[in-house]
Parts: structure tokens; sequence; C-alpha cells
């Protein structure tokens, strides 16, 4: 306690140094907590069920995990021969609105094994069961089960939840239970508010557009928990041993012959799941393990520099330790002092660093959310982190705080008395110092190199040409499931819809898609094209947009040759389509491709189309600017008629200001031509900056510790430089009273400057030649080694070190020789 209370007198006492050290540890161990929360919600927190260990994701092959429900249907028939349960999701987004405004809420479809295989009661009322999960509904009709969170907001926690009605897309459902508060779902980072039975999916998506006997469309997930005491090698020996009556029961209508046999023999894998699928993980493995290096390298850089302010202070007090040591103190109980006081600085700095990690978490989470689903991620302290925590402070202690004391336990009181009002002291200091410089600038290249890597892909990204102008864009999706047309009469409900948004003030232009560009979503085909170059098939991929005329202007993406659709391109007349200047090249090089016609391969019992091309356009990005673009074309929306249409997105051009602005007078307008439509507004600038998100967050966090290390690097460079001065006063003022000019002294000192900064430079260039490598798969646009890079932070590390250097330096030049040799 004594060693505390005087350790607290001793930092109280230099109260710059003090806050230096303080700081420059709170942002270290702060950044690496920040970081380490995310890995821990991302990556090492288990799902909170019953015994996590034992889930599994069930693959329908290798790096696949979609299922079709006819697939689902074979596995939950034979699943209690090898698996202790098994059940299928999948996620969906549900309207409360009648209609209008969409108010859309996180729902799952659930097989009726969903909770009892995890192990989740109900903390009021029940969940739903097998007998829930059948067409049309159990005996209680169709059933919901809603999560504690959405009966906290939407019901205010009232108990009379249970047996209300809660209408999904305008589909009753009544409400059997609430899930305890520790649950939100099975998907990392996405929380759930209600979920239904799988077989209620044809109530919500109408019985035509059903997918429940769709053998080829795989929308749903399998999770399964292994038998106690079981392996995942057994259970998959025994999984693929009922697979060929699997496969066999469920083949995809219209496969040709080798699409079938390739079908038959895709083998069935188990993967572990006690995080859930986590695809948000999976996808953020990367990123956050350099994360996690750039940030240890950032707490090591404030280690050095904190070991050079102790080691200075303890110079400074060499006079009081000495007097200790005469007065009978030990080396040991000197060196015990000084620990102390590091283990304080390294408390207060934990204390405040764990602080930043809090809202530097909260912080990342929602740069990592979209505009129409938040991230949803547990960044809270546990265990994990506190241990986390305590390590890293616990080991910074010991790098910054060790040779310090270890140096104070070996004072001479003698000599240290002796030396008392003299600036000379020993070399073993200065030459530690300098080795923590050079680790500082070896490391902050590094960390300025990754920063240089990772902005630039993120300015490449953000600047590559999209083909279109998202800026004075508003999207507007518009669902009309439950609009009272047929389905054949969709098509013409949205054009009136169209054309209603086109009669709005302040809208330049109008158009309709089934896929917008950039969000993810995609569709592809195979096709023929016997007027073009002859190609194998795997070259003859497709990918595929349904539009309206107009929607060429509307994206601002330029017709090169021929002619957009018009109105006279409907259901009725010949099949026609536009393509892009890569499907133009690639099907018909050197060849004009206007006038002449591809279709889709033929399959089994399917005898497709002929579409004639008739206009060019230029390229424009479809699913990710990191992309090459595709052969994509672009059919006449009236003419589709291979899916039938819930809807489509209605692209609005402003003709000035926020296209957001826009939002209320469409909504209006679309609302006298079908009241029964929802819709959802966003602008499409905010779906570009949702595809670099990643890329964003990584430079930004970079950026910030490149920068972070060069401040602290520069204050290594500032202390050490400072104090070699001191050290040297009266040598520099013999120098000048024997006739070296000022020029000379600050020629001295910077001399030394260029040869840490230099020594630090090329260990440090070594070392980011040997690490670039390891970040290639996050870089676009440049080589990860790229010597522009590398040169501009060389340049800048060394004006940060010049910097560094000149105010010492300068100093130097002042000395006053007269001065200095009376005091010596």
């Amino acid at each position: 306690m004594t060693d505390l209370r005087d350790a607290f007198r001793a930092l109280r006492a230099t109260p710059v140094v003090t806050a230096v050290a303080v700081l420059s540890l709170a942002l270290g161990i702060g950044a690496n907590t920040a970081i380490f929360s995310i890995v821990n919600a991302l990556m090492l927190r288990t799902l909170p069920v019953k015994t996590p260990e034992r889930l599994v994701l069930v693959m329908p092959g290798p790096g696949r995990t979609s299922w079709s429900n006819p697939l689902w249907e074979q596995l939950r028939a034979r699943d209690h021969e090898f698996l202790d349960g098994a059940f299928a999701y999948s996620t969906q987004r549900f309207n409360l609105a009648r209609g209008g405004e969409a108010e859309l809420v996180n729902g799952v479809f659930a097989s009726g094994e969903f909770f009892d295989v995890l192990g989740l009661p109900a903390i009021l009322g029940r969940t739903f069961t097998p007998a829930d999960d059948i067409r049309g509904g159990g005996k209680d009709g169709p059933v919901a089960v809603i999560s504690y969170a959405f009966w906290q907001r939407h019901y205010g926690g009232a108990a009379d939840a249970i047996g209300s009605t809660l209408a999904l897309d305008r589909v009753p459902f009544t409400v059997i239970g609430v899930t305890e508060p520790r649950f939100a779902g099975v998907d990392q980072g996405r929380r759930y508010d209600v979920a239904i039975p799988i077989a209620a999916e044809p109530l919500i998506r109408g019985a035509q557009e059903s997918l429940l006997d769709e053998r080829s469309s795989r929308w749903l997930l399998v999770m399964a928990r292994l038998k106690p005491n079981d392996t995942i090698d057994r259970a998959t020996t025994a999984l693929r041993g009922v697979q060929p009556q699997m496969r066999e029961a469920t083949v995809p209508e219209q496969l040709r012959p080798q699409e079938a046999a390739n079908y038959l023999k895709g083998p069935f894998e188990l993967r572990p799941a006690a995080n859930g699928p986590n695809a948000l993980g999976q996808q953020y493995r990367q990123p956050l393990a350099i994360l996690m290096a750039v940030v240890a390298l950032v707490l090591l850089i404030a280690c050095a520099n904190i070991a050079n302010l102790l080691l200075a202070r303890a110079t400074a007090r060499r006079h009081e330790l000495s007097v200790r040591a005469a007065l009978g103190a030990s080396g040991w109980r000197v060196a015990r002092q000084l620990l102390a006081e590091s283990a304080l600085l390294s408390a207060s700095g934990t204390a405040l660093g764990v602080a930043f990690a809090n809202w530097g978490a909260r912080l990342l989470v929602l740069e990592l959310s979209g505009a129409r689903t938040a991230t949803a991620l547990d960044v809270g302290v546990d265990w994990r982190v506190l241990l986390f925590t305590a390590l890293v402070a616990t080991a910074t202690t010991a790098v910054f705080g060790t040779v310090p004391a270890l140096r104070a336990a070996r004072i001479e009181p003698g000599e240290a008395i002796k030396e008392q009002g003299r600036t000379i002291a020993g070399e073993s200091r200065s030459g530690f110092g300098s080795l923590m410089v050079v680790l500082q600038v070896a490391l902050s290249l590094m960390l300025v190199v990754g920063a240089g890597l990772f902005m630039r892909t993120f300015s490449t990204l953000a600047h590559v040409p999209l083909g279109f102008d998202p800026d004075p864009i508003l999207l507007v999706d518009a669902n009309v499931k439950r609009s009272a047309v047929a389905t054949v009469d969709r098509p013409a409900l949205l054009e009136r819809m169209r054309e209603a948004v086109l009669a709005v003030p302040g809208v330049q232009h109008a158009a309709l898609e089934v896929i917008t560009p950039l969000t993810g979503s995609g569709w592809d085909i195979l096709i023929e094209n016997p007027d073009g170059l002859s190609l194998p098939e795997t070259d003859r991929d497709v990918w595929v947009n349904g539009v309206s005329p107009g929607w060429f202007a509307t994206h601002g993406t330029p017709i090169l040759a021929g002619r957009d659709f018009t109105r006279l391109d409907n259901a009725s007349a010949p099949r026609v389509i536009l393509v892009n200047e890569t499907f133009a090249g690639r099907y018909f090089s050197g060849v004009n491709p206007i006038g002449r016609s591809v279709r889709r391969v033929r399959r089994p019992g399917v005898d497709p189309p002929w579409l004639l091309i008739i206009g060019v356009v230029r390229d424009s990005v479809y699913v990710s600017p990191r992309d090459r673009i595709p052969p994509t074309m672009y059919q006449a929306l009236p003419q589709l008629v291979e899916r039938p249409l819930p809807g489509a997105t209605i692209v609005v051009r402003s003709a000035s200001g926020s296209p957001a602005l826009l939002a209320r007078p469409i909504a209006a307008a679309i609302a006298r031509v079908d009241g029964d439509a929802t819709l959802t507004f966003r602008p499409y600038r905010e779906r570009v900056r949702e595809v670099t998100s990643q890329e964003r967050v990584i430079a930004m966090l970079s950026g910030f510790f490149g920068i972070l290390a060069l401040l602290l690097a520069g204050l290594g460079l500032y202390g050490v430089m400072s104090y070699a001065v001191s050290r040297r006063r009266t040598e520099i003022g013999i120098r000048i009273a024997l006739g070296a000019g000022p020029s000379r002294a600050v020629a001295l000192v910077l001399r030394r400057v260029v040869v840490l900064v230099a020594l630090g430079i090329a260990i440090g260039a070594g070392l980011s030649l040997s690490a670039s490598p390891l970040v290639a798969a996050l870089l676009f646009g440049l080589e990860p080694r790229d010597p522009a890079t590398l040169m501009a932070a060389a340049v800048v590390l060394s004006a940060i070190g010049v910097m560094a250097g000149w105010l010492p330096a300068s100093r130097a030049a002042r000395i006053d020789p007269a001065r200095v040799l009376r005091e010596s």
C-alpha cells in the first residue's frame, strides 16, 4: 500500500508525462479491447441455447449452405437415425403495415423442430412444434412466436400479447409465445422479431409463388444437433449413407443429364455451428484478423514510447532514488517503487481504454450496419473480454515497466549523488532509448504502409465508374402481392404506378426494374448464340435484368447503338433485349449484334423463345464494383414470363435537390393507383455506400491507427533527442566555445535523428514487404507490394522524424557555452 501511495505522489509530480503515458495506453488498450469485442461477438460467443457445442450446420455440398424444401423434408424424415434432431429456417422481412410505406420487421420461417432442437422454452405462452408446421396451420391456425425485444417494443411487455393477432404481410397470425431475452436468433448480427412455421410460407408469398414444392429453389438453411458423445465424422458418414435416396427423390425438374448427375453426386457435409451459420463472421474473419494485428502494433509502439518516458523520468530522479538507496533501500525496494508506478499507469490507461473500447465497438457496429437492416452485435463485456483486457494490461505493464525498474535497481548511491547537478549520464540509457525509437519507426512504417494500401483501395473502389449516376436516384420497392389483380396483370399495374410517379413534380425520369444493381441480387442464365462466336457452354453465362422503357435514361446509362424499349414491346410482341458492351464483345466480337438473336439453353421439355437484340448499352456494374462487369442482357419487363413478379423497384431520378424529398408525394401518387401496394424508399447513394462498407471501415481504422502511430513515433523521437541534448549539453557547449557554429550543433543532433529514422525505415520496409501479401485479398486496384505506397510512407515518416528532431536540435544551437562551463 505504501508503494502505491508513493507511486501516486510521484506520478502526480510529473502531470504531463503521466497524462501522455495514460492517454497512449488508453488508446492502445482501448483499440485492442474494441476490436476483440467485435471478434468475441462474431467468432467466439456461442448461441445462448442448450449445449451449443453439439450444434452443426448441415451443408448439401462443398461450400454450399442452401437447401430446397423437398430436400429438407427428406432429411427431416430420416434425421432421428443419426442426429439428435434437425431444423430448417430462412430469414425474411415481414411487413406490419396494411398499405403505403412498409413497416418491416425481421422474420424467420422456421420448421416445427426449431425451438425444441435449440432447447429454447418460452417465457410466456409456448413455442410452436411440428404439429403447428403443417400447411394451413395446426389446431390454432397460423401461429407466430415473437422475440422478447419485439414483445417489449410492439406490445409494451403486456401479457395479453399471447393470443393476439399479428398481421404479417396482411396475413393474420396468432401470437402463441415469447422467447427469453438472451435469445436473439441463430444468425450473428441479425436479431429476429417474429418466427412463423415454414408451412406458412404460401400464406406470405402466395400459393402461386410458394417455394415449398420447388426442387430447384434453395432458400433454407439446415442445422442439427449431434447425438451425445457422437462426432462430426461419424454423423457425416451416417448422413452420406442416406444421401442417394434423398437426392434421387428430389432431383430438380428440367435439369439436363450432366446437371442431374452432378446433383446426385454432391456430398453432404457437417460444419461446427456453436455460434450459428455465422455468415457475417466468415465475411469479416480476415479483416478482423488484420485489425487485431494493427492494434497490437499500435500497443507495442505505445509501450516503447512509455518505456522511453519512464526511463527519462528515472534518470531525472537519479538523485532521489540514490538517496533512498543510501538510506538503506534495497535494489528490489527501489525497483518495486517504479513497478508500482507502472502498474498505476497501466490501471489508469486500462480503465480509460475500456471506456474508449465500449464507445469504439458500438461505433464500429453502426458502421457495419446497412440502411435496411441494422447489424445487431452484443459487444458488451463478458468474461472473455475481461480476461483479454486483463492480460493485455498485465503484458503492457511488463513491457514498458520492467526495464526502467531494473535500471533503477542498479543505481549506485555514491555515483548518483556525485553526479547531481551534472548533465552527463551513462550511455546505456541512450542505447536502449535509441533501440525503442528504431522499433517505433519500423512498426509505424508498417502501419502507415497498411493504412496507405487500405485507403487507396477504398478510394479506388469509391471511384470505380459504375456506368450510372446514383446521386439523384431514389429507389422505391413496390410490393403488389396483396393487390387485387391477377399475377399476369401485375406488370400492367406496375407500369401505371410508374406513369403516376413520372407525373409527380420534381421527377425527371422514372422506370421499373426487377434487379437493382449493387444490391447483391443477381439472375444469370446460359444462352445459345448461333449467330455469334462458338464458345463452350461454361463461357456462355449471362446476367439478366428486366426493365421498363426509360430505364437507361433514368440511370444515366447511354444507349450506344440501336433503340430503347417502347410501349409496343409488350407481352404479345416479339421478344427483344438490349445487351451491354461486354456481352457484345464476348459473343459477337467484331460483328454488329443488333438484329441477331440469342435464347436460353434448352432444357428437357422447355423450348425457350428467341430474343432479338435491338440495342447495345454502356457497361455498368451489376453486383459489386470489385467484380468484372459481366455480360448482361436487359429484357422488356412485360415480356418476363420465367417468374411471377411479386413487385418491382421503381427507379426515380430527381430533377433537382435530394431525391429523398420525393418520397411522400410519390407514396401519395402510388396510393391513388393502388392503395394495397406496400412501399419502401431509399436513396441509391446509401446502397452504393453499403457496398464499400468493409473497405471503408478498414480504411478508416487503419488510417486512424497510422496517424496515431506517427504521433507516437514522433513523440518518442522527440523525447529521446531531447534527453540526448540534455545529456550532451556540456559537450555541445564546449564545441560551441571552441568555435563550432550553431549549424554544427544542429547537424550534430539531426545526424543522429537521420540514423535512427533510416534504420527504422529500413527494418520497417523489410517487414512491410514480407507482410503485405497477407492483405492481398482485401486490396483492389493495386499490388500489396506497391512501391508508391511504401515510398510515400517512408517520406511521411522521415518528415515526422525531422520535425520531431528539429526542436531539440534548435535548442542545442541556443546553448550558452559560458553558462554550461560554469555549471560544470
